[in-house]
């Protein structure tokens, strides 16, 4: 039924009640209409739950689907071990028994390999920056390896190729201490060392002897640690 109503100072007669509240147009004064009803889907799709915004943009939700792709992820373009591997998982808070299985299987196909990455690490540790086996060690320590696996891995170093990579390494820094005089060059030289892993006596020796073949007297020189 249409309900008559003479609006002041009008002169028309409005639509026929349909029931609903009265619209109040696109205008900014009311916050209503077209463009407020873009702005409520808006909020509704932008405040869905965290797992259907998952699911919009693909992520697996199974934790092993999940952590078989962190650890390709990780190790896409370098090593990782085990360990490093198992705390990426543990921030992302994956289920241990998820985190497990994923684990082992990459370690039956190879992708995770501690000895590989033990060996490599050693060799390009001490042939690039002349670490020592005491720092080497150290380093692996912190990346998880197993004792013995790093035993294993040291051992491709022996005393003499070690004093061997000390000597180069002074050599390389004894130009750049040239205006010091005795005491600092040595305090400075064996200190380098010393941050590589290097023992004192070892350290002591080599300086010394390259400080020889300079020409300076090494006489009562006193001890740099």
């Amino acid at each position: 039924m249409t309900r008559r109503t003479e609006w002041p100072g009008s002169g028309a007669e409005p639509a026929p009640d349909s029931g609903a509240g009265p619209d109040f147009g696109t205008g900014s004064g009311g916050g209503f209409g077209e463009g407020a009803g873009r702005r409520a889907r808006s909020r509704s799709r932008s405040s869905g739950s965290p797992s259907s915004s998952r699911a919009e943009k693909g992520e697996p939700q199974d934790p092993v689907e999940q952590a078989r792709n962190i650890c390709l992820r990780l190790l896409t373009g370098t090593p990782r071990t085990r360990k490093q591997l198992a705390d990426a998982l543990r921030k992302r808070e994956i289920p241990d028994e998820a985190a497990e299985e994923v684990l082992s299987r990459f370690e039956d196909v190879g992708l995770i390999d501690d000895a590989a990455f033990a060996d490599a690490w050693v060799e390009s540790r001490h042939h690039g920056r002349g670490l020592a086996r005491r720092a080497l060690v150290r380093e692996l320590r912190t990346k998880g390896v197993d004792s013995a696996v790093i035993d294993e891995a040291i051992g491709q170093l022996d005393s003499e190729q070690e004093e061997e990579t000390a000597r180069e390494l002074v050599a390389r820094k004894l130009r750049s201490t040239r205006s010091l005089d005795r005491d600092r060059r040595l305090r400075r030289l064996a200190g380098m060392l010393a941050r590589k892993g290097y023992g004192e006596g070892m350290a002591l020796r080599v300086v010394r002897q390259a400080l020889e073949e300079e020409g300076e007297d090494t006489e009562g020189l006193e001890e740099p640690f």
